[in-house]
């Protein structure tokens, strides 16, 4: 059983690893060796890091990889992507290169609202809360004057703020619904900072007014709709075989598939992984929130009462037209984005992108890793392509050596790849 501890975060790095290694792990030398081999050899670069959060042991690495030849609005992008799945970078590039020669990727922003509130109670007369908050709105604005002097420089800033009742599922509770535009900042700080003086105005002005109110919480909503962005592929379809084409069987069983996602939710489900496996590459790789981008994308997936595909498919007059609306509050300004080298990297490889390019960035990952998942899906089947992206990784897990690594990808190109399979042949090389 482990042992608690008082003042973890008081005490030294050296100091935390050894309480872990000796209270926590059965090998504490072992344990101090793995984390000191994730160390970057760069003190300060190592100190950046240890700052980013409390209680930092070590580094966690995962694979940084780029899926080249997309082509965006007649832009070529290599994407940046960090992802430990092994066939996603596969998959996304896979796309990248069958779109590269049939017109690319399209898109457009549909909006960069984003959304907090202010949550209170209230169990007075609900004309007198309406006329009251009429009343005292500019000066939410004159309150937080100070916060958004620059954001305003900028273009941005508050948007609006109203008052919505929401006692119909809970008595007595009400919110200032508002909403911002903070440009190429995810702005979350921006946010809490501004709804944080919106509650405490709130409370000063209804204290004047003896209005009874009680204020429970202030923060910004993970759930953006109206920060959306739309994506797209299309192409003619043909019963003969073309560069600039997709044939009329492909197209009709790749329409039914996202049908399926649609109307049935455990299927909408891992349909809409596949999506985020792309997606949440690129919003790791660009430091940016992928648990906030992950839950308002699912909030939106069942936006209509039932969780369905993020996708849509069509034909329509010969043409096969595929695409997605997503939320995707994204921003390219502050947090690690100046503090991490290999997010500044990642900027830099994506061409300095403002956070409604990096929108549209994302959600062309996010297309392109459910196409080629679709596309495998009504063709070979999942298994063929996903299973040899594996197959380094079981032969590490079995020991093997270059030579029998080099002689197993090379048998397996025209056969089957399971967990059986390759221990199968890894066991008949070495008889051999």
């Amino acid at each position: 059983m482990q042992k608690t501890v008082e003042g973890f975060s008081k005490l030294s790095k050296e100091e935390k690893i050894d309480w872990i290694a000796h209270n926590c792990t059965t090998n504490p030398e072992r344990t101090k060796t793995t984390l000191a081999q994730y160390w970057n050899h760069d003190r300060e670069l190592q100190k950046t890091h240890d700052e980013f959060i409390e209680n930092t042991l070590t580094n966690y690495y995962l694979p940084f990889a780029v899926a080249p030849n997309f082509l965006l609005n007649g832009k070529v992008f290599t994407i940046p992507m960090i992802i430990e799945e092994s066939s996603v970078v596969a998959a996304a590039s896979k796309a990248a290169k069958f779109w590269l020669t049939r017109g690319g990727f399209k898109t457009t922003i549909l909006g960069t609202e984003k959304v907090g509130q202010v949550h209170f109670i209230h169990h007075g007369e609900k004309n007198t809360l309406i006329d009251f908050i009429k009343e005292i709105t500019p000066r939410f604005y004159e309150g937080t004057e100070a916060i958004t002097r620059n954001m305003k420089k900028r273009g941005g800033g508050i948007t609006a703020i109203s008052l919505r009742d929401k006692t119909e599922g809970l008595q007595g509770y009400y919110q200032l619904h508002c909403t911002f535009e903070t440009l190429d900042a995810m702005g979350a700080n921006f946010i809490n900072s501004c709804l944080e003086q919106f509650a405490k105005t709130l409370k000063e002005e209804a204290a004047k007014t003896a209005l009874e109110l009680e204020v429970i919480m202030s923060i910004l909503s993970n759930y953006v709709p109206n920060c959306l962005v739309r994506a797209e592929v299309s192409c003619p379809i043909s019963t003969a075989k073309g560069d600039t084409t997709v044939s009329a069987d492909f197209a009709k069983r790749f329409v039914q598939a996202v049908a399926i996602a649609k109307s049935e939710p455990f299927r909408a489900v891992t349909h809409n992984k596949g999506i985020m496996n792309g997606i949440d590459a690129v919003v790791l790789a660009t430091g940016n929130d992928f648990r906030a981008v992950e839950a308002g994308v699912h909030a939106f997936a069942a936006k209509d009462g039932n969780y369905s595909s993020l996708t849509h498919a069509e034909i329509k007059d010969g043409l096969f037209t595929f695409w997605i609306e997503v939320p995707l509050a994204l921003g390219t300004v502050g947090g690690l984005t100046s503090l991490h080298p290999l997010v500044k990297l990642a900027l830099e490889i994506l061409q300095n992108p403002s956070a409604k390019e990096l929108m549209q960035i994302t959600a062309v990952a996010g297309l392109a890793q459910n196409f080629a998942a679709l596309r495998s899906l009504v063709t070979t089947g999942i298994q063929k392509g996903h299973m040899k992206m594996h197959l380094l990784n079981m032969l590490n897990q079995l020991g093997a050596s270059e030579q029998e690594k080099r002689q197993l990808v090379d048998y397996f190109k025209e056969r089957t790849v399971s967990n059986a399979s390759v221990k199968e042949g890894l066991e008949l090389i070495r008889k051999q």
